[in-house]
């Protein structure tokens, strides 16, 4: 890539997007089978007092319903949760396919009756791919299982709240 201003060659790549990319759909689309084992999202949102707030993020906990939709479910008590009930915009943030991914999300909680979690639905306002050549990212923030099974159900149930809150916004 060259930086016409300066002439000279880039050290790095952006690609920006409003729509997810259709491998970013695939992760994202309730199955759990695009994700790689251990994939974890730092969703991010800044509090009324003006500190960041943080919630690390499976793929059973994120879901895209369509193009520009993501889906979250946080638990209710937590500080980011909080935060973006408040109106504060979020950031998720993760790597896949060798690159850093960040997505700007406008979302709103939808309140369901009988779910133990905080569902969001949200709309991209923005998102960025970024790679060098150089390096690749190999991986970001990972987890192990400690009981497969047990998790990969409850997953499966947040991702039914998650379709059902996506029914109820749209």
């Amino acid at each position: 890539m060259t930086d016409s201003a300066a002439g000279k060659t880039s050290l790095s790549s952006q690609t920006v997007f409003d729509e997810w990319p259709s491998d970013l759909r695939a992760l994202f689309d309730g199955t759990l089978t695009g994700a790689p084992s251990g994939f974890t999202a730092s969703l991010s949102a800044v509090d009324d007092s003006g500190r960041i707030r943080t919630a690390l993020l499976s793929a059973g906990e994120l879901l895209a319903p369509d193009a520009r939709t993501l889906c979250f479910a946080l638990w209710p008590s937590s500080r980011t949760a909080r935060a973006i009930a408040s109106g504060a915009s979020a950031k998720l943030a993760f790597v896949f396919d060798e690159a850093f991914h960040q997505v700007q999300i406008d979302a709103r909680r939808v309140a369901l009756d009988d779910v133990p979690l905080a569902c969001f639905v949200g709309t991209i306002e923005s998102g960025e791919i970024q790679r060098v050549p150089y390096a690749r990212l190999t991986g970001g923030i990972t987890f192990e299982l400690t009981d497969t099974e047990q998790v990969l159900a409850r997953w499966r149930e947040q991702l039914d709240w998650l379709k059902q809150a996506a029914s109820a916004a749209a």
